[in-house]
């Protein structure tokens, strides 16, 4: 959508392209917007076939980001990227930091919260990572639209800071994970990070080099699942990065507050972009 140069946006769970619906036609007056959906989450297919299926993990949809830039002959960049989306373009930031003018993040799941998923207050907010692992739980949550409608209604009014957000939205929703293969799809994202979740929260935060890619974060100040004050540690997993704290603003803060997200876009790419 749009003309000039790339921006690639990269939604998170439980989510697909339409999280960026207030975002795109504005910033398509200035640059091309692609929305894709990650493999199993809408409607996109993987684009790496493997046989038995590759686990999906942040490093599997860097692939499959790598994979759709060269398809469409994109040299280098920019990476929009929330929830899901961030923790992904974290892996592509790391493994291919040349294809890349900046990163933008909203409410930035990263190693740097270590244990703290973990903590006592926190734990009623992160059961869904255990039961959308279960093998049954696409069958129960998919059972029918009203079973559909009241799980995935869940995370979107408990997540935001407006509880009726996506009030004008949520049959659109429906209607994307009531499709075949939709939930499944993406509660596979829950077991494919299993192993490294544990081992954050036993371990702590790992240490790794910091990505040296420039880094803009915008964090909803009501997020209930990815706290802002998890941001302490950003500068030792970051070089070059900023943090803006959005009040009023929950998990969805880029729908949520589509007005201000545009603009920091907007201007973040293209300083970016004129940089080289």
């Amino acid at each position: 959508m749009g003309q000039g140069r790339p921006l690639v946006f990269l939604h998170g769970w439980p989510e697909f392209w339409r999280i960026w619906r207030k975002n795109l036609p504005v910033l398509a007056a200035s640059f091309d917007c692609i929305a894709p959906d990650w493999r199993g989450f809408g409607r996109s297919r993987p684009l790496i076939p493997s046989d038995p299926p590759q686990p999906i993990t942040p490093d599997s949809l860097a692939a499959d980001l790598l994979a759709l830039l060269d398809r469409l002959g994109l040299r280098r960049v920019g990476l929009i990227g929330h929830d899901v989306g961030a923790m992904a373009a974290q892996a592509f930031a790391r493994a291919h930091p040349e294809r890349l003018v900046g990163l933008f993040f909203f409410d930035c799941p990263y190693p740097g919260i270590g244990s703290r998923w973990a903590n006592a207050d926190q734990l009623p907010e992160i059961w869904y990572q255990t039961f959308n692992q279960q093998p049954w739980a696409p069958a129960l949550v998919g059972h029918d639209r009203e079973t559909c409608r009241l799980y995935i209604q869940h995370f979107l009014r408990h997540w935001a800071y407006d509880k009726t957000a996506f009030a004008d939205d949520l049959e659109a929703w429906v209607d994307n994970f009531m499709a075949p293969g939709a939930l499944a799809g993406g509660f596979a994202w829950y077991r494919g990070i299993d192993a490294m979740r544990r081992a954050i929260i036993r371990d702590g935060p790992p240490k790794l080099p910091p990505i040296v890619v420039p880094t803009r974060i915008l964090w909803g100040e009501a997020d209930p699942v990815v706290r802002h004050i998890w941001s302490d540690r950003l500068g030792d997993y970051f070089q070059d990065f900023t943090l803006r704290v959005l009040p009023q603003a929950g998990h969805f803060a880029p729908f949520e507050r589509p007005d201000e997200a545009n603009v920091e876009i907007e201007s973040f790419f293209r300083q970016r972009f004129a940089a080289g």
